[in-house]
């Protein structure tokens, strides 16, 4: 046996020796010099079947299923095999029409399929590097007539041919006499004006060895197509005819099943006088012989291309305007299959649309129910609010997820108040009265503060400086006698070591006055120093801070602001404070409850503004004025208080 391209077997049976000794027959006994024959058939003479094979090799030229070969009914080692890889396929049909292998433009995976009473093994090399085409191969026998074609795509690379017909079914290889091989099976071929009609009738009759109809559609003249013998094909022994006075003509055709896009119509035959060409009954032809009608193509012409318009999307908004698409695609009929096509195969026609504006309903919309707020600090950067709520079409007030989240208005935003370059900065009162006993003071730090933290002259931040003392008083003083020391002196330097001076006297108390006594009368008691080490730098550090602000509200809770600063002793910023000491810069304020106010000019103009209430059209301007009172009651019970100042 020899391989074939894709892995098959073209039968070629040899006599085997055994090395250096005798042959061993094909009957297994050694020194028999019998072999076995094409047929199989150990000591046979090749007359027990016929071997048809060959090579089909013609340039096609249309896309599709061409015809190769017929098989026909009782073929044993059938070998279908491309003589090289490409991108056409095979395909089998059996004669009643029925796809086997790849048929209705869908290509089968290689595997075994069951057809014709034998199973076909496909085989189709998918490797890179392998060079092996397409192969049908089936042991046989078969039970009918199979066709065998090619889906052409690309130039024919040749597709080898072998079966094996057993003596009882020798016929003629089974290659249609109407058409070339290879011409496309669409019965696109026809006869010109001038055909001879007796001569297709002579070439249609039934041969009478086999009982098989020779032809079924009109054949090709001599001259007009050359000749064709497949390759390496035994010819058939052509029986003699059958002289009868009767057969069958075919005499037109079908209506074609389509008026475009490629449509099917059959040949009709009729029982004829051979020499009149008369009609007559069929029952003067053998109906065994009447040619089997075989389809051919017609109207083969494209249908004209139309839009196909797909379905519209889903609408771009839930609300709004809104934006929608559709697929509008150029289509063309043929052969029962509708083919995408360039649109200007459409131009005849007016292009529908593929976007069109959309809106499943009206957006709600952001609206500002209020007024900004105070800034929520005097000076420098605060924050104010303000109420802003979504408001359905009909007025309702509904979730915010309802409006377009993008275009919400602040309801919340930063202002600036302008530095506080010109406050007071205090320090808290000290813990100490100034005198043990009788009237002294309390004293604390005043500064007057710029953006920058420098001091500035009185009149920098006005007139009203806060007091740096308080008065005091520890109880009388009942004729005490003390030493009575004055306030220290600055110190003698601005930084590092230095010295304070202050006076000590000796008094005596009295209610509500003092007298000056001569030293020696405190002689008795610890002179407090006139004189004491002074060191300004470092100092420490010391929390300053503002008065406070007005309160944000008159009532129902508010809040007021001051401004805290940590201070060195030379007036600059720090953070040696001790962070637990620091003073609170905000606390709440005027806790009361707020009492209405009453506008003369807020009344109902309608006695049914109940009704305005309930349907919730106080958001509209005419409404909120026409029925003041009710819309004000409902706003603010919605807001949560009444009335605001």
């Amino acid at each position: 046996s020899a391989p074939t391209p894709n892995g098959g077997t073209i039968f070629h049976l040899q006599r085997v020796r055994s090395p250096g000794g005798p042959s061993i027959g094909c009957d297994d006994y050694l020194g028999s010099d019998k072999v076995a024959d094409k047929c199989g058939i150990c000591g046979g003479d090749n007359t027990g079947c016929k071997v048809v094979s060959g090579v089909f090799k013609h340039m096609l030229t249309n896309l599709g299923y061409h015809k190769i070969v017929e098989i026909p009914e009782g073929a044993i080692k059938i070998n279908i095999t491309e003589m090289s890889k490409s991108n056409n396929y095979l395909a089998l049909r059996s004669r009643s029409g029925r796809s086997i292998i790849n048929g209705n433009w869908a290509i089968d995976r290689p595997g075994r399929y069951e057809g014709g009473g034998t199973t076909f093994t496909y085989k189709r090399p998918n490797e890179i590097s392998s060079t092996a085409g397409e192969s049908f191969l089936a042991d046989g026998p078969t039970d009918e007539i199979l066709d065998v074609y090619m889906i052409h795509q690309q130039p024919n690379p040749g597709v080898l041919y072998e079966y094996i017909i057993p003596e009882a079914n020798v016929i003629s290889p089974q290659l249609p006499l109407h058409r070339r091989p290879g011409e496309p099976f669409n019965g696109q071929l026809e006869l010109t004006d001038g055909t001879d009609h007796e001569d297709e009738n002579l070439h249609r009759e039934t041969d009478t060895h086999t009982g098989q109809s020779t032809g079924t559609f009109p054949v090709i003249q001599p001259g007009r197509f050359p000749s064709h013998q497949p390759d390496n094909q035994v010819p058939a022994v052509q029986p003699p005819q059958r002289n009868r006075e009767h057969n069958w003509k075919q005499v037109g055709t079908t209506e074609c099943t389509t008026s475009c896009g490629k449509g099917l119509r059959y040949p009709i035959f009729h029982c004829v006088n051979r020499i009149s060409h008369e009609e007559v009954s069929e029952s003067y032809c053998d109906t065994s012989t009447k040619p089997t009608p075989e389809e051919e193509a017609c109207n083969i012409f494209p249908c004209p291309a139309f839009w196909d318009i797909g379905e519209w999307s889903e609408c771009s908004k839930t609300c709004g305007l809104g934006m929608q698409h559709r697929q509008v695609l150029c289509r063309q009929v043929y052969a029962n299959r509708t083919l995408m096509v360039q649109q200007y195969r459409c131009h005849h026609l007016e292009k529908p649309e593929t976007t069109s504006t959309c809106q499943l309903k009206i957006c709600s919309e952001w609206q500002i129910q209020t007024e900004w707020t105070s800034c929520s600090v005097p000076c420098g950067v605060g924050q104010r609010i303000r109420d802003v709520k979504c408001v359905s079409n009909l007025g309702d007030i509904v979730d915010d997820e309802e409006c377009n989240m993008k275009l919400r208005p602040n309801d919340i935003e930063n202002c600036d108040m302008g530095p506080c370059a010109k406050s007071w900065f205090l320090t808290e009162w000290s813990d100490r009265c100034s005198a043990e006993c009788g009237a002294g003071v309390r004293t604390r730090s005043v500064v007057c503060m710029t953006n920058h933290v420098s001091s500035l002259p009185l009149e920098g931040c006005g007139n009203n400086r806060p007091s740096e003392t308080i008065p005091c008083d520890n109880g009388p003083c009942v004729g005490k006698v003390e030493w009575f020391a004055g306030s220290w002196s600055q110190c003698s330097t601005e930084c590092s070591s230095g010295t304070q001076q202050r006076e000590v006297i000796c008094i005596r108390k009295t209610e509500g006055s003092f007298d000056v006594l001569n030293p020696y009368e405190c002689s008795f008691l610890e002179r407090p120093p006139s004189q004491q080490p002074c060191y300004l730098k470092p100092c420490g550090a010391k929390w300053f801070n503002t008065e406070w602000s007005t309160c944000s509200k008159s009532c129902e809770g508010g809040f007021r602001v001051r401004e805290v600063r940590c201070l060195s002793d030379d007036l600059t910023p720090s953070n040696q404070c001790d962070p637990q000491l620091k003073p609170e810069e905000k606390e709440p304020c005027n806790t009361q409850d707020c009492i209405p106010e009453i506008d003369e000019n807020c009344k109902d103009k309608y006695y049914n503004c109940n009704v305005v209430v309930q349907a919730r059209l106080c958001v509209y301007t005419y409404y909120k004025t026409a029925c003041c009172a009710s819309c004000t009651k409902v706003a603010n019970r919605q807001s949560g208080f009444l009335g605001r100042r």
